[in-house]
């Protein structure tokens, strides 16, 4: 790893440290024991950051990466390239400015991000990057001859960067819609609610005390910073294609360069929430095999194909990645019966079957379309719970390795078992077609 990762991972560290002292231990202490307090754990952190630094390396031996780390007891992680899924270089703000990224390796069966290496150069990341998915099979093999090439969208080229196969631009997000987009939520509407409670509850405690103080502003920061947050993350959102490959890229104080295989998407999910219809508007995720999304524990979404846009910008991402598949497919509707189990949603159920995918329709005020390739169909169940045994009818489930895939609810029980059956021989068909 670079000689400064250790600092960047002490710098990191530091909020962690603050956050978990908490303003009261800063008001039973006081400012000059805090502090040392800080100094002290922030010091530690230093130390135990430079020997994992020294004791941690990487290599390519084959078509394995391998891992070492650990002093006392010493670990080799070898991860065969043939399971990976995705590969994704991350830059926070403090990396941007020492020209510094992080490489996160997704991979078949992974719970969390196998191999996060971090912090290598942004050269070194590109090359690496383009070395493994190369050796994966995802994409070919850089031109022999000619000078090196900077991605399209990425930093410039640096000293050592490969040449990479060209790409074309698929869809550019505006960043105004993105702004429209956090604006037409239900967390801005209630927004100023959300303030005048946390300024309620701070009045009506008669302190002005400094807890009291910091306590509040950290609660409205938590109120305002959320849709603040989203509009960081997918700040200049570009989705471009590559050969077999997608390059999704966003960010702003911290910018993201994902590379997924079109071959490890498990399915897509096309949503349009109730206010962003007024303008005709919907976002596009996609699931990818073992992909952990990491960072969804902090209300981001590594998952994004497409932050907000409308049906002609989803026309275009759908024809890269589910060629031949429309957003706006016709589907059959459940049995009028089953109007007992949905008696505002019936209307907008659907399921329905197309020449390469299997696709569900749901919801009532926010819209949901999944789509799942028969490839990527890994069983089908068909479930019946007492109320569904008492109307005759049942749910068929289409499961993938990527997430919960696709469930055409409350089906007639003879047309549940045919969907089934169907899908089965579809899913058995595609599978052989792929080799």
């Amino acid at each position: 790893m670079h000689p400064l990762s250790p600092v960047l991972h002490a710098a990191k560290t530091l909020v962690v440290i603050i956050a978990a002292l908490s303003w009261q231990t800063l008001g039973r202490v006081g400012l000059a024991w805090f502090t040392v307090m800080v100094v002290v754990m922030l010091l530690g952190t230093v130390v135990l950051s430079v020997v994992s630094w020294y004791f941690t390396g990487y290599h390519v031996v084959g078509r394995e990466l391998r891992i070492h780390e650990g002093l006392l007891w010493r670990r080799t992680r070898a991860i065969p390239l043939e399971r990976l899924q995705s590969v994704e270089v991350v830059r926070p703000l403090l990396a941007q400015l020492t020209g510094l990224a992080e490489l996160r390796l997704e991979v078949v069966g992974g719970g969390k991000t196998e191999a996060p290496l971090a912090y290598i150069t942004v050269a070194d990341a590109t090359t690496l990057r383009e070395r493994l998915l190369r050796i994966a099979g995802r994409t070919a093999a850089p031109a022999a001859t000619g000078a090196p090439e900077a991605e399209a969208g990425d930093d410039a080229a640096e000293p050592g960067a490969v040449a990479v196969a060209p790409e074309h631009l698929v869809h550019a997000v505006r960043n105004n819609d993105l702004l429209i987009s956090q604006l037409l939520t239900p967390q801005a509407f209630l927004l100023p609610f959300g303030v005048v409670f946390v300024l309620f509850q701070f009045f009506s405690e008669g302190s002005w005390s400094f807890i009291a103080v910091a306590s509040t502003i950290t609660a409205m920061a938590g109120v305002i910073l959320q849709p603040i947050r989203r509009v960081l993350e997918d700040w200049r959102f570009v989705l471009a294609r590559e050969e077999t490959t997608l390059r999704v890229r966003h960010g702003l104080l911290e910018t993201r360069s994902q590379t997924v295989p079109l071959n490890r998407v498990q399915s897509i999910t096309v949503t349009w929430p109730l206010l962003w219809r007024l303008k005709g508007w919907l976002r596009i995720r996609l699931a990818i095999a073992g992909y952990s999304g990491a960072d969804q524990s902090n209300g981001s979404q590594a998952d994004r194909l497409l932050p907000v846009g409308d049906l002609a910008a989803a026309g275009q991402v759908m024809a890269e990645v589910l060629p031949g598949v429309d957003v706006s497919l016709p589907l059959a509707a459940p049995p009028a019966r089953a109007r007992w189990l949905h008696p505002f949603a019936l209307r907008r159920l659907g399921a329905g079957f197309t020449p390469t995918v299997f696709a569900v329709r749901e919801g009532v005020l926010t819209r949901q379309l999944t789509v799942v390739p028969y490839a990527r169909i890994q069983s089908v169940r068909v479930v019946r719970g007492p109320v569904q045994r008492r109307l005759g009818l049942a749910t068929v489930h289409a499961d993938t390795a990527g997430g919960a895939g696709a469930a055409a609810q409350d089906r007639d029980l003879a047309e549940a078992w045919a969907m089934a059956a169907e899908l089965t021989e579809r899913a058995r068909a595609a599978r052989q077609q792929t080799g």
